[in-house]
């Protein structure tokens, strides 16, 4: 089994995380460049993360998050956050932003960038929003192998209300809407119900469909 393979086996959704341990920052600080360099459609990024760790900040989260206690005890809380809507500005800074940094402009490039420009401003905010939410949980795959080869817990979370911790954390005015949390630290020692139990997924056969 590669190191990879074996990880992945090794990380769980930790329901118990030790408060009294953090995570170092040079950690945090890889995981984070992990989810900068994934995947995205057409390479737009549109999505944001932002890394909580100030105590009160993370309890009124916690207070509209099922009350998971990985929300405050987790030493980083990261917030992946999505574009409420794809605009011509956003589009037009990262084809501006390739070609700052390959120094050259591309003629199939512009034609795309046009092509881009006459669609996506044109769909609804809601329908671009979740495009860009989409995007987002590539992102939190990249960060969930990136956080098992550094040997840090996580626990990706659906479980929590948008509105309010877009609300607690400002985002409606940089034109942002809360979509994932995962919390990052280590497993308790004890407590975590879910620490020894087998790990169960689907066979392959059952998994994977060949033609």
């Amino acid at each position: 089994m590669s190191e990879t393979l074996r990880l992945l086996s090794w990380r769980y959704a930790t329901k118990k995380m030790d408060a009294t341990q953090a995570v170092p920052e040079e950690k945090v600080e890889r995981i984070l460049e992990a989810i900068r360099l994934s995947a995205s459609s057409s390479g737009l990024q549109p999505y944001q993360v932002l890394v909580i760790t100030d105590a009160e900040t993370k309890a009124k989260i916690r207070a509209h998050a099922w009350d998971q206690s990985q929300v405050t005890d987790a030493s980083h809380l990261l917030v992946f956050a999505a574009w409420d809507h794809y605009s011509a500005d956003r589009i037009n800074h990262m084809f501006d932003l390739v070609n700052e940094q390959r120094g050259f402009r591309n003629e199939g490039w512009e034609a795309y960038r046009q092509k881009l420009l006459s669609f996506y401003p044109n769909r609804t905010p809601e329908e671009n929003f979740q495009h860009a939410a989409r995007q987002a949980y590539i992102g939190l795959g990249s960060a969930l192998i990136a956080a098992a080869e550094e040997g840090v817990d996580s626990t990706p979370m659906e479980g929590f209300e948008p509105e309010v911790v877009d609300e607690i954390l400002g985002l409606k005015a940089l034109g942002l809407r809360s979509v994932l949390l995962l919390p990052l630290g280590y497993r308790a020692a004890e407590g975590d119900w879910l620490v020894n139990l087998q790990k169960v997924r689907r066979s392959t056969e059952d998994f994977v469909i060949r033609r």
